[in-house]
Order: C-alpha cells, then sequence, then structure tokens
C-alpha cells in the first residue's frame, strides 16, 4: 500500500507531464470530458445505459452474469436454438422480454451504433458499463498463479479497433485491458458487438495510463510498446514474465508521455508498400508472439 501510495502521491507531476505532450485545449473536448466524468461513480462504473445488440453478445453478457434491464426480441422471430437460449436466461433471471416491430430494434441499434447495426433481432439494456480495478486485475492474475499478462490501450479511437483487440485479448489469456480516461473510446454497444462479447470475460480498467504504467513497473511487469520505430524487432523481444504490451492510437502511436515509460519499444517488419498496420492487427501479432513464447516457457 505504501508503494501504491508514492506512486499516487506524484500523480499530479505525471498529469501536468502528460498535458504538456498532449493537444493544445479544446473547450468541446473539455466540456465532453466534464459530462463523461458526470455520468461515472465513484466505483468507476458508468452510469448512462449500455444497448447490447447482435446474437452472441447479448448471449455472452447474459451467461457472463451482467446486470441486464431488459430485453427486446423482433416480432415474429421464431424463440429456437440461440435465440430460445437467450430468451431463457433472460426471463430465468427475471429480465422483461418484450417483442418490438423490427424497426423500431432498427433504430435503438442504430442510435448505440452510432450508425446502421446488424442487430439479429436482439437487443438488450444493460446498466452502465462496470469498468475494472486495476488491483483487482492483479489479484485475479494472482489468484489464478499466473504471471500477469496486461494490454494497455493508448487513445485508441475506433469502436472496431477496440472491440477486435478486446476479443484478441480474451483469447489469448490477458488478464485485463487498460484504456484512458480521456481522449479514447470506451466499451459502447458498438464496442461490444465488434468484441463478439468477449467484454463480458475481459475486466477494462478506465484510469490514468502514465500512472498506471508507473505502477505496473513498480510491481515488477516490464513494459513493452508497439512502435514502428521500436529498437527491436518484435520476435526478438523477451515477451515472457509479468508483461504490459501497449499499442498506441491508430493516428499518431504512442504518446511520448507514454512511450518513455516503455522498458522496450518493438516494430512489425513491413516488407510492402504498405506503410503500416492498423491498430488491431498490429496490437494482435504482438498479443499472439507473446502467448507463443509464454507457452514455450511453460
Amino acid at each position: 500500500m505504501a508503494e501504491q501510495g508514492a506512486v499516487k502521491g506524484r500523480a499530479a507531476a505525471r498529469k501536468a507531464e502528460a498535458r504538456a505532450t498532449a493537444a493544445p485545449s479544446d473547450p468541446a473536448r473539455a466540456d465532453a470530458a466534464r459530462r463523461d466524468e458526470a455520468r461515472r461513480d465513484e466505483a468507476g462504473r458508468d452510469l448512462d445505459p449500455v444497448l447490447v445488440y447482435g446474437r452472441h453478445p447479448v448471449l455472452e453478457a447474459l451467461e457472463a452474469g451482467e446486470s441486464v434491464e431488459a430485453l427486446w426480441m423482433a416480432a415474429g422471430l421464431e424463440q429456437r436454438g440461440i435465440l430460445g437460449r437467450i430468451a431463457g436466461m433472460a426471463r430465468r433471471a427475471g429480465v422483461p422480454v418484450k417483442s418490438l416491430p423490427r424497426a423500431a430494434l432498427d433504430r435503438m441499434a442504430a442510435q448505440a451504433g452510432r450508425g446502421p447495426a446488424n442487430h439479429q433481432g436482439v437487443v438488450m439494456r444493460l446498466a452502465g458499463f462496470d469498468y475494472a480495478d486495476l488491483d483487482a486485475i492483479l489479484a485475479e492474475a494472482m489468484r489464478r498463479g499466473e504471471e500477469p499478462f496486461l494490454l494497455v490501450l493508448d487513445e485508441i479511437q475506433d469502436v472496431h479497433n477496440l472491440g477486435s483487440l478486446i476479443r484478441t485479448a480474451e483469447a489469448a489469456g490477458v488478464h485485463g485491458l487498460l484504456i484512458p480516461e480521456r481522449r479514447a473510446v470506451g466499451v459502447t454497444a458498438a464496442v461490444r458487438k465488434a468484441s463478439a462479447g468477449a467484454v463480458a470475460h475481459l475486466p477494462v480498467a478506465r484510469l490514468d495510463l502514465v500512472e498506471a504504467l508507473d505502477l505496473l513497473k513498480a510491481r515488477g511487469l516490464s513494459v513493452v510498446g508497439l512502435d514502428a520505430e521500436g529498437e527491436l524487432g518484435y520476435a526478438e523481444a523477451s515477451l515472457g514474465g509479468p508483461l504490459a504490451i501497449v499499442v498506441g492510437s491508430e493516428g499518431s502511436g504512442l504518446r511520448r508521455v507514454v512511450a518513455r515509460r516503455c522498458d522496450l519499444r518493438v516494430a512489425l517488419p513491413m516488407r510492402g508498400r504498405v506503410a503500416s498496420l492498423n491498430a488491431a492487427v498490429a496490437g494482435s501479432i504482438l498479443l499472439y508472439e507473446a502467448l507463443r513464447q509464454r507457452a514455450a516457457a511453460g
């Protein structure tokens, strides 16, 4: 606790450094940040309800025991197969199951996904997303008898990239995902859909990344950043042991304040005419290289 307190005692300096390397202040962005803070409670939960759509994301949320407020299914759909499982689980959990015209579900899913969305005839409303605590993520790795394996995303903006990375991270055995409090997409309905429901099984913490990286380093984790200018190729790096992999934003990569916290920066080889891969593809390659090395080490 003293170690964590010392790290938090330096939080103000960390935040000042982060502001110094960030983009100039934007009144509209500041207002949005204040609104975002107002929507979250002291435990880190987003207080706004979340709409989840699509058969597999809805089923995953039910199986994970998430707090479901309502479930809507398209009128005329036969409740067989996966739809029957969804309806049955919801009713057993005391969740009202209502029938709506498909056009109404179209509007709900489009609003949640910020554009046309394939809801597959089912939409669910959850209580606000419950973000995890970093200490709890590390404690869970310890409880499993495993060395911590975390993914850190620095200002990812695209919902499909976030959803895809959540899905890959969960499949690769990552214990938890860290995203920043500001200037990054959170867990939305579209992210849930893109993750194919994997977000129901992977803890996501939303916090000050710079402070969190300092804490992870103090706890003995190696911090490895993915960077086009990295000093080593990704396959040459040692990715075993307690590890946090950091992936930067789609446009500008790692912020300087984050890159300076990395013990090592690694690059992917680019042999063709394309200069880079998108964040989700690049991050997935590095996650699976880490998984390969960790599996080989036993």
